[in-house]
């Protein structure tokens, strides 16, 4: 049984303990548990029990695919240089293969036959065993199926040596063959789009039912943002003088983590946007109803905070609402979002997914709405042609 301890820094409780590395010589690895000792010891135990027993199934003939993908995970994927967002992905793709028959089946026994018709299923889709078909998954699903497996093939060869050679080199990613009528006369169906009637009638719908979901996507619509990038904007990213925004960073909720984050935008990459006449006016607003808020709640009025923490080599920053009149832990932040409820707590993206599900059910010629649908509303100026007519301005 591996050797392992607590102790506290700040308010936080950690664990430790001791793991044999590639050499094989004992090493000292600690993970952040919680404000309760009781239950970080009670996590300790759990990772020690867990070690153990992947450390005694490794060197064995019984490891199947998806402790193998456990192991890779650990060792392999978060202590890697890949984002926050990719390292999510691939575990949220690990947790799904190990609850097909694959994931169950013995390393030693998964061939290239069984790693292909398992891709080919997901690609082409596949009758489930009461008789229903299964849908075939999108282009991008399918590659981060192959990508995980690819990896952790590669991984089980060497460094584990689990196997002895990777069948994954003899996998192919076979895509749906495209067939286009030549003679179409159909209009193009790049990017759907909401036109500014849908949107009215969303923003009437939302003031009855949901005033507080209005503003993301109003910012939305007249930005063109993303649902984590609406989310992740603050009062310091804003220029209402120049009418310009700057977005930074984007806000999710981690499935693997179970923690709301910040983290990049998609592309990594800061921007300036520019912005009309109608979202200065809205944000103004905004602004001002947050200041009045802040009065009529009182103590009851909640403040956000993000904090930094590092697991793995790997930094996250985690973002939680807190009471006013709470104290905030050691090391956090306090962050002014745009986009707040009534209360002060954070608008987040989960939340505003429910919101365009449910409208998709309630508003009359919405039933196909979706939030990246206010990305493409076909009455939005191009942001190049709102700057260079700020700049003629300016010139007179």
């Amino acid at each position: 049984m591996a050797k392992g301890s607590v102790r506290k820094k700040g308010k936080k409780w950690y664990y430790r303990f001791y793991v044999e590395d590639e050499s094989g010589r004992q090493v000292q690895r600690e993970f952040a548990g919680t404000e309760s000792k009781s239950e970080t010891e009670a996590m300790l135990r759990k990772a020690m029990e867990d070690y153990d027993a992947k450390k005694f199934v490794a060197k064995s003939e019984n490891i199947t695919l998806g402790q193998l993908l456990d192991i890779w995970v650990e060792e392999e994927l978060k202590p890697g240089n890949l984002s926050n967002g990719t390292v999510s992905l691939y575990t949220g793709t690990v947790r799904r293969i190990k609850q097909q028959p694959i994931g169950q089946r013995k390393l030693k026994t998964v061939t290239a036959e069984h790693l292909q018709k398992f891709l080919d299923d997901l690609c082409f889709g596949y009758q489930r065993p009461d008789g229903t078909m299964e849908p075939p998954k999108s282009k991008g699903y399918t590659h981060s199926y192959s990508a995980v497996l690819q990896s952790a093939f590669r991984f089980a060869v060497f460094p584990k040596r689990f196997i002895s050679f990777n069948p994954m080199q003899y996998v192919v990613l076979r895509k749906n063959k495209e067939e286009y009528d030549l003679f179409d006369q159909g209009e193009d169906a790049a990017a759907p789009t909401i036109t500014h009637e849908q949107y009215q009638a969303l923003m009437e719908y939302l003031e009855r039912r949901n005033p507080a979901a209005i503003l993301p996507i109003q910012i939305a619509y007249y930005t063109g943002f993303r649902i984590g990038e609406v989310c992740g904007l603050t009062w310091q990213d804003i220029d209402l003088n120049e009418q310009c925004l700057t977005v930074r960073r984007s806000l999710k909720y981690s499935s693997a983590r179970h923690k709301l984050e910040l983290g990049p935008t998609k592309r990594k990459k800061v921007r300036t946007v520019d912005f009309c006449d109608t979202l200065t006016m809205i944000l103004k607003t905004a602004k001002w109803e947050q200041s009045k808020n802040r009065l009529r709640y009182g103590e009851l009025y909640s403040l956000n905070y993000y904090t930094e923490v590092r697991e793995k080599d790997r930094t996250y920053y985690e973002v939680y609402t807190l009471p006013r009149t709470e104290e905030p832990p050691e090391g956090y932040k306090e962050i002014s979002f745009v986009c707040l409820r009534p209360d002060g707590a954070i608008e987040t993206p989960g939340t505003l997914e429910i919101v365009c599900r449910t409208a998709r059910k309630k508003v009359p010629g919405l039933e196909d709405f979706h939030f990246h649908q206010l990305r493409h509303p076909n009455v939005k100026p191009k942001t190049h042609i709102l700057r260079a007519l700020k700049n003629l301005c300016k010139r007179e």
